[in-house]
């Protein structure tokens, strides 16, 4: 007996990620279409998608909500990827973050899989060993005792290149570095986590990027050196011009562009 792929719902009744039921249910297309009225939205910058996230916020919606639904939408996306390419539970899943928002975005991604039964690897690539802002820390120190996550922090390349061996062996790498570009090359101890997600790639291993590549830019497009090449990337709330440029395309592979509780009120600055 055959089905039919799930029927896509009323927009208006299609819950926000961290409240679907079917999330870890869908393939990558199935997830595409579940969030095509966030996808069909107009695109924005970098600048306009912080101001949107800062309104949010004044308007009563909390960081950790955001938080929640962004990482959990990448977390299905990087399950759907990963089944789809035939390496989902084959070893870890490799989370490498940076210190700020977009790496607690990442520790959430590592929670939501972990959830699943899997093992996670989640790396803070930073010179300090906490967070910088206060949402990530909330969310890296959740993952302190779940049972199926390796918290390791990774303050220089040495620790990078240890880290790496084996690294042909994960199910999926999700880079969850930094959120936007920066400007000159990248340094230690992102700049080596960049070349391993990049050397995972190259093995085999799929890689979804967090709202956008690390470190292409979200409003020119232009990448840093080194920059991550990814096969998914999930942005949020709506679609990043610096996506839809020739150079910011190559690199962010598949877009995929979800909803996480933004209201349209908080669009207009």
């Amino acid at each position: 007996m055959t089905t039919s792929p799930p029927r896509r719902p009323d927009t208006d009744l299609v819950p926000l990620p961290a409240d679907d039921p079917l999330l870890f249910t869908l393939s990558v297309d199935e997830l595409a279409d579940r969030w095509s009225d966030a996808a069909a939205r107009s695109p924005i910058g970098a600048e306009a998608m912080t101001g949107a996230d800062r309104r949010a916020q004044m308007q009563g919606v909390p960081g950790l909500r955001l938080m929640e639904h962004a990482g959990t939408a990448v977390a299905a996306v990087a399950r759907a990827l990963a089944e789809d390419r035939g390496t989902w539970a084959r070893g870890p899943v490799l989370v490498l973050c940076g210190p700020g928002n977009n790496g607690g975005d990442g520790f959430v991604v590592a929670r939501r899989l972990a959830d699943l039964g899997v093992q996670i690897a989640v790396v803070l690539c930073a010179a300090e060993p906490r967070p910088g802002t206060r949402d990530a820390t909330r969310n890296w120190e959740r993952l302190a005792s779940h049972a199926n996550v390796e918290r390791m922090h990774a303050p220089t390349a040495r620790d990078l290149v240890m880290l790496g061996r084996g690294v042909e062996k994960a199910s999926v790498v999700i880079d969850a570095l930094l959120g936007t570009g920066v400007k000159g090359p990248l340094r230690d101890p992102v700049r080596s986590a960049v070349l391993l997600a990049n050397r995972a790639r190259s093995e085999g291993v799929p890689v979804v990027a967090v709202d956008t590549p690390t470190a292409v830019d979200l409003t020119s497009g232009e990448p840093s050196d080194p920059v991550v090449t990814a096969d998914v990337t999930v942005t949020f709330h709506r679609p990043k011009v610096g996506l839809r440029t020739k150079a910011g395309a190559a690199l962010a592979g598949r877009v995929l562009v979800a909803p996480i509780g933004i209201p349209t009120e908080a669009d207009r600055g």
